[in-house]
């Protein structure tokens, strides 16, 4: 089993940027993709980029060019850069982690951008 804690979320204004931080224990050896969901009230959640062992990544269209995703030598901490944030990236974002077919959740970090 794999736990994640998610930090770094926060008010910032549009335009700005943001780091997401999500530290990752438990069976990490284990894991072989890490990714960055969010989702906003009233819709699904989505994936916003995700990262694997061999260190490809991938991004929803949303945020290419603007979002990006990391991940130290460890595979402990895996971050999400966000610049040019608009207000449709307001949402409760997610940290995920694939081990052994078994996905690991995070409990979620707000991300809030407005004026």
């Amino acid at each position: 089993q794999v736990q994640l804690v998610e930090s770094g979320g926060g008010l910032v204004q549009p335009g700005g940027s943001l780091k997401l931080s999500c530290a990752a224990s438990g069976r990490i050896f284990t894991l072989y993709y890490m990714a960055w969901h969010r989702q906003a009230p009233g819709k699904e959640r989505e994936l916003v980029a995700g990262v694997n062992k061999g260190g490809t990544t991938n991004y929803a269209d949303s945020v290419k060019g603007r979002f990006t995703i990391s991940v130290d030598n460890a595979w402990t901490t895996v971050y999400l850069h966000m610049s040019s944030l608009k207000p449709e990236d307001t949402a409760v974002y997610y940290c995920s982690a694939l081990a052994n077919g078994v996905s690991s959740w995070g409990q979620g970090t707000q991300v809030t951008v407005s004026a």
